[in-house]
């Protein structure tokens, strides 16, 4: 059983066991996760990344930032396959796996873009063009925020799977008020087996993201908002 109650059907759970034996052979070749022992990658990872599945509305079309081994973009597919997904890669050899894995698994609307968040933003095929964002083990809020901000639009959310996030919340006020983007909740939940402390951090988008931002160049590493 899953947070919230969610319960996959059997079909899914045989999906989801697919996808867990693809990613351990393929980081054989290329590092994928540190996370290879079944019992704690079904915890860390699916679990993890299903925790959030009630923040997807329904038909929604996701933009996944940074999504190396597909958390939470793959195992959200695989139990909401209403959900559209564009996952945005930076890493070829990463971009490879997703796009072979999405194949095998038959999902027709899950595009794979070799592309850094802050090029994508500044793009006009993708800038505020999805209903959510979402986006794990990327980047401290206040940067994470100008990567996946420009993406969301005007309605839109944007979803951040975080550890303990009370001092990244608190440090990402500014850079949310200046990109256009207002906290809707945070949302603390343990992951089973006593494996660590984890928060939903979900920013709604209340007006367009000025055209500056993102800046580029690693500033919103550098020198974040």
């Amino acid at each position: 059983m899953y947070k919230d109650g969610f319960c996959p059907t059997d079909v899914q759970s045989g999906m989801l066991e697919e996808f867990f034996s693809d990613v351990k052979s393929y980081n054989e070749k290329v590092n994928l996760t540190a996370i290879t022992e079944r019992e704690e990658f079904f915890i860390k990872h699916i679990w993890d990344s299903l925790a959030g599945i009630k923040y997807f509305p329904e038909n929604a079309t996701v933009a996944e930032v940074g999504s190396g081994g597909g958390f939470p973009s793959m195992p959200l597919k695989i139990c909401r396959p209403d959900l559209k997904f564009t996952l945005f890669e930076s890493v070829g050899k990463k971009c490879a796996f997703l796009s072979a894995e999405a194949e095998k698994l038959g999902f027709e609307d899950v595009r794979v873009e070799n592309l850094r968040a802050e090029d994508a933003g500044r793009d006009e095929r993708w800038r505020e063009k999805f209903g959510v964002c979402c986006a794990r083990a990327v980047a401290r809020l206040n940067t994470l925020l100008e990567y996946c901000a420009p993406l969301v639009k005007k309605g839109g959310i944007f979803i951040a799977y975080k550890g303990d996030a009370g001092e990244e919340i608190k440090e990402a006020e500014r850079a949310a008020e200046i990109l256009g983007m207002k906290m809707q909740c945070a949302e603390k939940y343990e992951l089973p087996e006593e494996a660590g402390e984890r928060t939903l951090v979900v920013y709604k988008k209340i007006k367009p993201t000025p055209p500056k931002y993102p800046r580029g160049q690693g500033k919103e590493r550098k020198n974040p908002l």
